[in-house]
C-alpha cells in the first residue's frame, strides 16, 4: 500500500495527465491526484464518460482541478491532437500516467494498420510521451509511470516477447494473450530504454504492474458484470483486488521520494510470475523475463517505435 504520508502531500501548483481516467484505476488516479490539490488532464476516448467522472471527483470536495481531453490511443492522429492542445496552452507537465489499454481483443488493426494491442497500449503511449517531453523536461523533476501487467512475464501460459519480425501478426496466426504479452513487455521495455535515453533530464521512468483488479479491461475475455457481481465474491478470494487497491502501485510510483533512485525499473503489486518467488512483488521488481532485462531488445524497440509513429530514426 502507498504510505498515507504520500497521499496527504501538497500537490497544489502541480499538473499530471492520466490516460484512460474516466474508469478503473485511471480513475482513482486521477480522484486521489486531485484530492491533493493537482491540476490533472483527464484523456479518454469518451469525454462524456469523462466529465461525468470528473463532475463526481469535484463534487465529492477534491481541491484541485480536472480537466477532460479527448485522446484516443489507437489513433496517431488523436494522440498528436492532444499533444498540440496540451503544449499550446500549458507550460510544465510533472505526471503523465500511461494508464489506458485493452487487453486479450478479437484480432484486429488499429486507424494506422498496427495490431490492436501493441498499438493501442504500447504506440499510441509511445509517441504520446514523445511530444509531450519538453512539457517533462519544463516540469522537472518529473515523472513518467507505465502501467504494464505481470502478464508482460507469462500471460495465460504464453511467454512474453517482442516478435519484430512479426510485431502485428501478420504471418504468424493471432492469439489474444500472446499479443497482450507482447504489449505489455513493450510497456515495460519502453520505460526502461526511455530512463536510458533521457539520464540527466531530470524524467523519471518507470513501468508498473497494478495486480489482478476489478475493471472493464476484463471485457474481451469476460462479460463485466459476470466480474463484478456474479463471480466478484469468488473473483476476490482468488486474489482480485478493487481498483483503489490496484492504483497504490501507481501512485507510490508517482509520488514517492524513492522512485527517482530506480530509473527505468519494474514495480510489482502481487502477480503470476514464471519464477514464483516474484509472484509476492517488489517495489521495485526485477522481472523474470530475460528479454525485459535485455537492452539490446530495449533499445531496438525504440527504434522501431519511433518508426512506426513517424518520428525520425
Amino acid at each position: 500500500m502507498c504510505p498515507p504520508e504520500l497521499l496527504s502531500l501538497d500537490l497544489a501548483g502541480r499538473t499530471y495527465i492520466v490516460t484512460g481516467g474516466n474508469s478503473g484505476i485511471g480513475l482513482v488516479t486521477v480522484g486521489q491526484l486531485a484530492t491533493q490539490g493537482a491540476r490533472v488532464v483527464l484523456a479518454c476516448r469518451r469525454p462524456a464518460e469523462g466529465e461525468r467522472a470528473a463532475g463526481q471527483i469535484l463534487a465529492g470536495g477534491a481541491r484541485g482541478s480536472i480537466e477532460v481531453s479527448a485522446l484516443d490511443l489507437s489513433s496517431l492522429d488523436s494522440v498528436r491532437s492532444f499533444a498540440r492542445s496540451f503544449l499550446a496552452t500549458n507550460g510544465a507537465l510533472h505526471g503523465l500516467v500511461n494508464n489506458a489499454g485493452v487487453m486479450n481483443t478479437p484480432k484486429g488493426k488499429t486507424t494506422d494498420g498496427f495490431e490492436t494491442q501493441i498499438g493501442t497500449n504500447h504506440l499510441g503511449h509511445y509517441l504520446l510521451s514523445e511530444l509531450l517531453l519538453p512539457a517533462l523536461k519544463r516540469g522537472s523533476p518529473s515523472r513518467v509511470v507505465n502501467l504494464s501487467s505481470c502478464y508482460h512475464d507469462v500471460a495465460m501460459g504464453r511467454k512474453g516477447r517482442i516478435d519484430f519480425d512479426d510485431l502485428h501478426f501478420e504471418k504468424r496466426k493471432y492469439d489474444g494473450w500472446e499479443a497482450y504479452a507482447q504489449s505489455k513487455l513493450a510497456n515495460v521495455l519502453h520505460a526502461k530504454q526511455l530512463s536510458r535515453r533521457l539520464a540527466g533530464t531530470g524524467i523519471t521512468f518507470v513501468s508498473v504492474h497494478p495486480g489482478w483488479v476489478r475493471t472493464r479491461l476484463v471485457r474481451s475475455s469476460m462479460p463485466v458484470w459476470a466480474q463484478d457481481y456474479l463471480l466478484r465474491p469468488f473473483l476476490r478470494m482468488a486474489g482480485m483486488i478493487e481498483p483503489w487497491e490496484g492504483a497504490q502501485t501507481t501512485l507510490f510510483a508517482l509520488l514517492s521520494p524513492e522512485v527517482p533512485a530506480h530509473g527505468g525499473a519494474y514495480f510489482s503489486q502481487l502477480g503470476l510470475y514464471r519464477d514464483k518467488a516474484a509472484n509476492k512483488g517488489g517495489w521495485p521488481l526485477r522481472s523474470p523475463n530475460p528479454q525485459a532485462q535485455d537492452d539490446a531488445i530495449a533499445e531496438r524497440l525504440d527504434v522501431v517505435s519511433r518508426k512506426l509513429v513517424g518520428l525520425e530514426a
